[in-house]
């Protein structure tokens, strides 16, 4: 792991920095590469692997139920964030909860390796618990090596992190995604497992250049207070298992029952949240405005997410079984789309972090709420280009495209990624009051649990309509909330308070 030896105006003299950040930053940035890695490898072959070896029944069926699964998982793992920030604000600070986190993470992908239903079930299960757990904290942490310093500065080492998690997604479906579909499934989820294992190394190994950052709870639970979330834990645990039990029972058990529950609760658990915590007695009036600003942001980011987290399940199909893949006379795994989008990252984040800081020091930056209306009308562009493909591949002789139709698609969504999410990461921990730093960025990755969990519902619509209608229809939808968000951006930067 290498570092700058280019100094910050804001580092002790004579200290080392990372690319002229903080030189924790380093580690930070080399665990969330590997551990990306491991998540975007499995998820690069998610869909295929559900379709061909664990879903049966008609082809069109089974693609829309891989679909729905794929959504509704998604959500699971991004709603474990939530208890997963609570962990560490209340029970084991952020650098605890990570390291667990990963480890659970890895053996999650170990068991996935094992040739078995009952195995791939539990290695999901896994996968969303340490996820939950790493996830939100190890992007607080990020935060904390920024404190006290500016609002720009900030944005640009969030963007330089969200350069970590795209060089992982970049390699992963080359690597998994070509072993999973031409040698063994079991064997990409291995490989999967092998970088977690070595996001885990590398944090423990770099440990030492975080400073405090993350070692302690910010407001750490009474004894009570632990008894009481233990007590909910386990009364809606056993619910949970006693209405399953009763399904399989009755004999009337499907595996959409599932999907559908946990389609209701990524829509149900956010919307409670912001009302506990808008409710919490600890929020001061300084920070309550805040707290509604937060939720436009929410908001905007879940139909965001709804949108673009379809590459991993619709697109991907689009890709397997609608896309010309052959160059000579190989064709090239459906997975590798899966990289095209982080690929783009690495090539624009830099821009854009310079970008940012650039405008700021000429007072031209765009206010938040203007990026995040940006990120809607561009992912609203992609959608429409997706219609236009879905057409002309049902114009076709063959009923396939050619690759650079997707391609653009992942060009313009990128461009609108750009805008939202590494500033989203940022602004969520400018926006959180200092008690609910963590648990403010699990409500940011919920917004991504949100969307995927109505997507278990929502990709169920395009057999029916058909992929032109289907993706022209949530184009509109974008651009419609994109406008609506421009519109709105005096009123949330007031309610935004001293935050830009």
């Amino acid at each position: 792991m290498a570092s700058s030896l280019t100094k910050d105006s804001s580092s002790t003299p004579g200290e080392k920095t990372f690319l002229g950040h903080p030189r924790g930053m380093a580690t930070l940035f080399m665990t969330e590469m590997w551990e990306r890695f491991s998540w975007y490898g499995m998820r690069g072959i998610l869909v295929l692997y559900l379709v061909a070896g664990v879903l049966d029944g008609p082809l069109q069926g089974r693609e829309a139920l891989a679909a729905s699964i794929y959504g509704v998982y998604n959500a699971v793992v991004y709603m474990a964030a939530m208890p997963g920030g609570w962990i560490a604000d209340r029970l084991w600070g952020a650098r605890k909860a990570v390291l667990i986190g990963g480890i659970v993470i890895a053996l999650g992908h170990y068991t996935l390796a094992v040739p078995s239903d009952t195995a791939f079930f539990a290695g999901l299960v896994l996968i969303a618990a340490g996820t939950g757990l790493l996830k939100p904290n190890i992007s607080a942490m990020v935060g904390g090596l920024y404190e006290g310093q500016s609002s720009a500065r900030r944005d640009a080492g969030f963007t330089l992190f969200y350069m970590a998690i795209n060089i992982g997604g970049m390699a992963a479906p080359l690597v998994v995604g070509y072993l999973g579909e031409n040698v063994n499934w079991h064997l990409g989820f291995a490989v999967a497992g092998i970088g977690m294992t070595l996001a885990v190394v590398q944090y423990v190994l770099g440990s030492r250049h975080l400073g405090d950052v993350g070692k302690e709870p910010g407001t750490p639970a009474t004894p009570e207070e632990k008894r009481t979330a233990l007590r909910k834990v386990l009364l809606w645990g056993g619910l949970a298992v006693a209405a399953l039990a009763a399904d399989v029972l009755l004999g009337t058990y499907d595996i959409e029952h599932i999907v559908n529950f946990l389609a209701v609760l990524g829509i149900v658990v956010p919307v409670v949240y912001f009302v506990a915590m808008y409710r919490n007695p600890a929020l001061t009036a300084t920070d309550k405005p805040k707290i509604q600003a937060f939720a436009w942001f929410f908001a905007t980011a879940v139909l965001f997410w709804m949108i673009y987290d379809q590459s991993g399940s619709l697109l991907t199909l689009f890709a397997d079984g609608k896309t010309d893949r052959m160059i000579g006379g190989w064709e090239f795994p459906a997975s590798w789309y899966q990289s095209v989008n982080p690929a783009m990252v690495i090539v624009l984040a830099p821009l854009f972090a310079a970008l940012w800081v650039r405008l700021a020091k000429r007072n031209r930056e765009p206010s938040t709420p203007m990026k995040f209306a940006l990120a809607m009308l561009l992912i609203g562009g992609s959608f429409a280009i997706m219609g236009l493909a879905g057409a002309a591949a049902a114009n076709s002789e063959t009923g396939k495209v050619t690759v650079f139709w997707l391609l653009s698609v992942y060009l313009v969504q990128t461009l609108g990624e750009m805008c939202l999410s590494p500033v989203g990461l940022s602004l969520s921990t400018k926006l959180a009051p200092k008690q609910f730093v963590g648990q403010i960025m699990g409500l940011w990755f919920l917004a991504t649990a949100t969307g995927n969990a109505l997507n278990g519902w929502t990709t169920k619509l395009n057999e029916p309509l058909g992929d032109a209608a289907y993706y022209s229809m949530w184009a509109v939808v974008a651009i419609v909330a994109g406008l609506t968000f421009m519109m709105a951006g005096r009123k949330i930067r007031a309610l935004m308070g001293d935050v830009r």
